[in-house]
């Protein structure tokens, strides 16, 4: 198995040599390539990731700035791997963790699996925030009668073909919910496991804001009103 480590990335010059370093420093139970995509960054991070030299990482350049799921979409459509999973550049994900969402798919348990984090004092910069992300799950459960316990987690690990059958059209934040309200409605429950996470704030180059919980759950509602699929992906 090929795993793709799909790393969306926008004006984070501070910091993306520290995630391509992590990144690529862990010692993954299967063959990786890291797919970085530059979203159109205006500082600094476009020349760092032209002098990064390993035969696992290739860098995609967006002209202009996108949006995540843009960015995504991009790495995506030229990942070569049989799974992917998406690891942020802004080192708030451990990819430590990256081998813990591998094991259920390769002893047979499941097909996606989300880490699951668990929000503390030294992991969340806002009540706000861990409100706002725990009242968009929320919502995904009742819509769904599912019960899960992070929509959304950077980490969701799933099969390539299957990220590409789910034909994800939200271009920034929104992609989160719009994955997961496709594999709900598709009846696939996501496996978790539990992963570490430090929030960054605002002053550190937090980006998503209230406005991005609030299309979330449109784009829950959206998805739940659709017909089902005729064939289920398992």
């Amino acid at each position: 198995m090929k795993l793709s480590i799909l790393m969306p990335v926008y004006n984070e010059e501070e910091r993306i040599a520290d995630a391509l370093k992590q990144a690529l420093a862990v010692d993954y139970p299967c063959e990786i390539e890291l797919v970085v995509v530059d979203d159109g960054s205006r500082d600094g991070t476009g020349e760092i990731l032209g002098s990064a030299d390993d035969a696992r990482l290739r860098v995609i350049t967006h002209p202009r700035n996108a949006g995540k799921g843009a960015a995504i979409k991009t790495a995506v459509d030229s990942a070569e791997g049989d799974y992917m999973v998406i690891l942020d550049a802004d080192l708030e994900y451990d990819p430590q963790d990256i081998p813990k969402l591998l094991d259920p798919v390769l002893d047979g348990r499941a097909t996606v699996v989300y880490g699951n984090r668990t929000f503390g004092s030294h992991s969340a910069y806002s009540f706000w925030y861990v409100m706002g992300n725990k009242g968009v799950t929320m919502a995904a459960n009742v819509l769904f009668n599912s019960y899960i316990g992070d929509l959304e987690t950077c980490f969701k690990l799933m099969p390539v073909a299957l990220y590409r059958s789910l034909d994800v059209r939200s271009r920034g934040f929104g992609m989160e919910a719009e994955v997961t309200g496709k594999l709900l409605r598709r009846r696939i429950r996501p496996y978790e496991v539990p992963i570490s996470y430090r929030a960054r704030g605002r002053e550190e180059g937090k980006k998503i804001t209230w406005k991005d919980g609030v299309e979330a759950i449109w784009i829950l509602g959206r998805e739940r009103a659709r017909r089902r699929p005729t064939v289920t992906t398992r």
